[in-house]
């Protein structure tokens, strides 16, 4: 079992013999699935992010008739194949997990922070906060380990979530931008407008 690389496919031909096929199908078609429900939990994001100011306006619009966010699907699947040039596919997921990794951590970091600095606050769901400082001490451990095993890797995906401070400073957070850069925006967002029929 550990010679091979795949595993469930080792046992399927041990297991079931001509029927060894039905393994990897559903193996890929779990995957399909799941592949298939982040690229729209991922779109709502983009969308929620952009009603609350964090990202540009023009993902923040859904189209009239199906009510979907059409441009940040558009944006997420653009995003989705723009990691997928990646040759090493290993690569590619140490970037994604470290990212990944890093926004938990720091969320479950914000809730042990919140309970201490803020304990009057209120919460629908209060727990113990050995949970959340277990995770916490897991999540630090995950993050950690990469970065002493393959440096590189992880500073490249690193590098790949500061991309997003140009773009929030650029398209957010710079009140007093030039005419040109207003008008292009302005420009983009009524094309989009017209071509997704998005309001």
């Amino acid at each position: 079992m550990l010679a091979t690389p795949a595993v469930a496919v080792l046992f399927a031909d041990t297991l079931y013999g001509p029927m060894a096929w039905i393994i990897p199908f559903f193996v890929a078609m779990s995957t399909f699935g799941a592949v298939n429900g982040i690229l729209f939990t991922s779109s709502r994001l983009f969308l929620a992010g952009a009603r609350e100011g964090q990202m540009p306006q023009v993902l923040t619009m859904v189209q009239i008739e199906r009510e979907t966010p059409v441009p940040a699907v558009i944006f997420v699947s653009f995003l989705s194949l723009l990691f997928l040039a990646a040759s090493n596919i290993y690569a590619l997921i140490n970037y994604v997990s470290i990212v990944n990794w890093l926004a938990i951590g720091l969320a479950v970091f914000v809730l042990v922070y919140l309970r201490w600095k803020r304990p009057d606050m209120p919460r629908p769901i209060k727990v113990s906060l050995i949970w959340p400082i277990v995770y916490l001490l897991c999540t630090v451990y995950i993050i950690i380990l990469p970065l002493y095993q393959k440096p590189g890797e992880t500073g490249v995906g690193l590098l790949l979530m500061l991309t997003a401070l140009p773009v929030y400073w650029i398209f957010i957070s710079w009140r007093s931008k030039p005419s040109w850069l207003t008008r292009l925006s302005a420009s983009l967002t009524r094309l989009t407008q017209k071509t997704l029929f998005v309001c």
